[in-house]
C-alpha cells in the first residue's frame, strides 16, 4: 500500500548560507526535531541533511540543511559542491544569513535561483547578538522584499512567519498538480494499464510510476482495467466498448502497439511522466537526434536513483541494443545514477533520462537547462524506445505535441 507521500512528489525546501549562520538551527526550529547537529564551530554541515515531514498548511515537504557556501580548503570546496547540487531540485530557498547582512555570496546565490526561476525567502538570524544596519537591510530588500529578523535560539515566531511565507511562495503545480493523464481522456471513460509481470517487477508489488497512474484514473473519475501483455488481447475483445487510451510499460511497446488496433490511442507510463516531471516537447525533439549519430558518439544513460542491476536491465542492455539496431553504429554508453548530474555535458551526443519516478520535477528540468545550455539534445526511455521500434508518431499523438 502506498500511503506515504514518496520524496518525489513532495515540495523540496532547501536552507541555504555562509557557515554559522543558523542554517541548521531553523531546519530544527522548522521541523521541531534535533535532526541536524547545530555548533558554535563553522562547518559542522558537511552533508545535506533531509527531513521529511507533514508542514501543514503545505502539506508534505522535503527540508534540507546544506553545509556552508563559504566554507574552505579542499574538503570545503567538496561541500560547497555538494551544496551547489542541491539547487537542482530545490523548490523553494531560504537564505540564511546573520546582523552582518549580505555580500557577494549571498548576491550570486539569490542570482543563481532567480536564473532558475525558484522563489527565495530571507532570514536575518542572531538580532540578539547585534542589529543589522539601515544599509545592510536595504542590500537584501533590493532582492527579497520581506526578509525575517529574529534569533532562531529564542523566538519560536520565526516558524510561524516563515511558513506564511513559505505558503505564499509555493508553486502553482503545488497547489494544483497536474494529471497524469485525466486530461487526455473523456470523463467516465475506460483507461487499460499494461503492466508485464517480469524480472524488473518487484516481487508482491508494481511500480511507483503504475500506482500513481492508477490512483490518477480513480480520481479522475475513470475506469481502469489492469492486465498483463499476455492477457492484453483476451481483455480488449472482452471490453463492450474500445478504451480511450492504453498504456504500457515501454520495455512492451512492441508487442503491446502490434496487439493494440490503431484506432485506439496507445503510449506509455514513461511518456505520461516525461510530461509530469520534465518536458514532453523538449524529450521529443531529443530523440530526433538519434538519426544523426555517429560511429564512437557516446550516450550518458541518467538514472535518478541506482538500483540493483538485473541480466536484461534496460539501462544497460536493452536500450543500447535497441539503439545499435535503430542506427547500425557502434556507440559508447555512459551510465550516471544520482542525484548528483554529470556537470560537463559536453562530450556527448545524447543524453537518455529514466523516467524519474524517484526525483521530483525541479531536478529533471534543471537537466534539461543543462543539456539546452551545453547544446546536447535530451530525452527520456519511453520515448527513444518507441523511436527505435517506429511507433514515436502513434505514442507521442495522445499528448498533442
Amino acid at each position: 500500500m502506498l500511503n506515504k507521500t514518496p520524496k518525489a512528489n513532495r515540495l523540496h525546501i532547501g536552507i541555504f548560507g555562509k557557515r554559522n549562520a543558523g542554517k541548521s538551527s531553523l531546519l530544527n526550529a522548522l521541523v521541531n526535531q534535533d535532526v541536524a547537529i547545530v555548533s558554535e564551530i563553522a562547518g559542522t554541515t558537511t552533508d545535506p541533511v533531509e527531513k521529511t515531514m507533514e508542514f501543514l498548511p503545505l502539506g508534505p515537504v522535503v527540508f534540507i540543511d546544506t553545509a556552508g557556501v563559504d566554507d574552505e580548503g579542499d574538503l570545503g570546496a567538496m561541500r560547497v559542491e555538494k551544496t551547489q547540487k542541491v539547487l537542482d531540485r530545490t523548490d523553494i530557498a531560504v537564505i540564511i544569513c546573520d546582523f552582518r547582512g549580505w555580500d557577494d555570496f549571498e548576491i550570486n546565490l539569490f542570482k543563481e535561483f532567480e536564473r532558475r526561476k525558484i522563489p527565495v525567502l530571507a532570514v536575518i538570524n542572531k538580532t540578539d547578538e547585534g542589529k543589522i544596519s539601515p544599509e545592510n537591510l536595504e542590500i537584501i530588500k533590493k532582492y527579497v522584499k520581506e526578509p525575517l529578523e529574529t534569533s532562531i535560539k529564542s523566538s519560536r515566531e520565526i516558524v510561524f512567519r516563515l511558513k506564511r511565507q513559505l505558503v505564499a511562495s509555493v508553486p502553482e503545480s503545488f497547489i494544483n498538480p497536474p494529471s497524469i493523464l485525466g486530461d487526455l481522456v473523456p470523463s467516465g471513460s475506460t483507461v487499460v494499464l499494461v503492466i508485464p509481470i517480469d524480472k524488473e517487477a518487484p516481487k508482491g508489488r508494481i511500480i511507483l510510476p503504475q500506482v500513481q497512474t492508477l490512483r490518477d484514473i480513480l480520481d479522475n473519475g475513470l475506469k481502469a482495467l489492469v492486465v498483463r501483455d499476455t492477457e492484453l488481447k483476451d481483455a480488449l475483445e472482452n471490453l463492450k466498448e474500445k478504451p480511450a487510451l492504453v498504456v504500457t510499460d515501454s520495455q512492451a511497446f512492441k508487442e503491446v502497439s502490434e496487439i493494440v488496433d490503431k484506432s485506439i490511442p496507445l503510449t506509455s507510463f514513461s511518456m505520461l511522466f516525461a510530461r509530469l516531471k520534465g518536458d514532453l516537447k523538449e524529450f521529443f525533439d531529443g530523440a530526433k537526434a538519434v538519426d544523426n549519430l555517429k560511429d564512437g558518439d557516446k550516450i550518458l544513460i541518467a538514472e535518478s536513483c541506482s538500483h540493483h542491476q538485473i541480466e536484461d536491465d534496460i539501462a544497460r542492455v536493452k536500450i543500447p541494443r535497441w539503439l545499435k539496431n535503430k542506427t547500425g553504429k557502434n556507440l559508447e554508453f555512459v551510465y550516471h545514477s544520482s542525484h548528483d548530474f554529470v556537470e560537463d555535458l559536453s562530450g556527448f551526443a545524447l543524453v537518455i533520462h529514466c523516467g524519474a519516478c524517484m526525483t521530483n520535477r525541479r531536478e529533471i528540468l534543471s537537466r534539461i537547462m543543462k543539456a539546452k545550455e551545453a547544446n546536447v539534445p535530451i530525452t527520456n526511455y519511453g520515448i527513444v524506445i518507441a523511436h527505435c521500434i517506429g511507433i514515436l508518431d502513434r505514442a507521442i499523438a495522445p499528448f498533442k505535441v
